[in-house]
């Protein structure tokens, strides 16, 4: 079997050295680039199975490094982690806005970045298995196959964890589920005090999706608990 390839972006030796090791170790295929230019230069050609960016890169950073990938239709639905040196809620939360799928807080253990990358990958596998289900809400197809969603027919662009998002909820139509609960089977990840990563995404989700975001018709809030997709009729 073939190794998954990993994108590696880190301007650390001693980083790039422990990573590279770690996922080799773990069957992996490891290609590494020390600045965004140089990833620029030589890493278009063959999408890999997943990006690990550093946010402090010298020259374009690895926000904007994420958002020129994301730009790509090749390599849009590839997963991307980021890892920063930084705690601020405010890289954590753009970070994520721009379409990566997880984030990692520098220093880490090599047991936490193996578990993040497994699950990231793992994701990505189920979601390229789906069947030819769609799902529906109002206005709103969720083809899982294609893996896209329309509303009164234009295609709507969604970022990975909107769509898995979104299909939990549709699937769990009616149902209540936490941000616990949505943490662990979207980000794969027990994330204690990072339910404000779920609030970021299902925000950006309103944005694409609601009328009105503002007051939403599709994605209900139910305070302190979490979110549901209502099964009442169509609205």
């Amino acid at each position: 079997m073939r190794k998954k390839l990993i994108y590696l972006v880190e301007d650390d030796k001693h980083i790039q050295e422990l990573i590279k090791y770690n996922l080799e170790a773990n069957g992996f295929e490891v290609k590494i680039f020390d600045s965004s230019e140089a990833f620029q230069q030589k890493a278009w050609k063959i999408p890999p199975a997943l990006f690990l960016l550093d946010i402090m890169l010298p020259g374009m950073d690895g926000l904007d490094l994420c958002k020129l990938i994301k730009r790509e239709a090749a390599l849009k639905k590839v997963p991307l982690i980021m890892l920063t040196a930084k705690s601020e809620e405010f890289d954590k939360v753009l970070g994520l806005e721009l379409g990566a799928d997880d984030y990692i807080t520098k220093p880490f253990g090599v047991r936490e970045l193996i578990a993040r990358v497994k699950a990231a990958l793992r994701r990505y596998d189920d979601a390229s298995e789906e069947g030819t289900e769609v799902l529906k809400a109002g206005k709103l197809t969720l083809d899982l196959e294609r893996r896209e969603l329309y509303k009164d027919g234009s295609l709507i662009e969604l970022t990975f964890k909107e769509f898995e998002l979104l299909k939990l909820l549709l699937i769990n139509k009616g149902k209540v589920l936490s941000r616990e609960m949505l943490l662990e089977r979207i980000w794969g990840f027990d994330y204690v005090g990072e339910t404000r990563t779920v609030d970021v995404h299902i925000r950006y989700l309103r944005q694409k999706i609601e009328d009105n975001d503002s007051s939403p018709v599709y994605i209900e809030t139910v305070r302190g608990i979490g979110y549901r997709i209502s099964d009442k009729e169509d609205r």
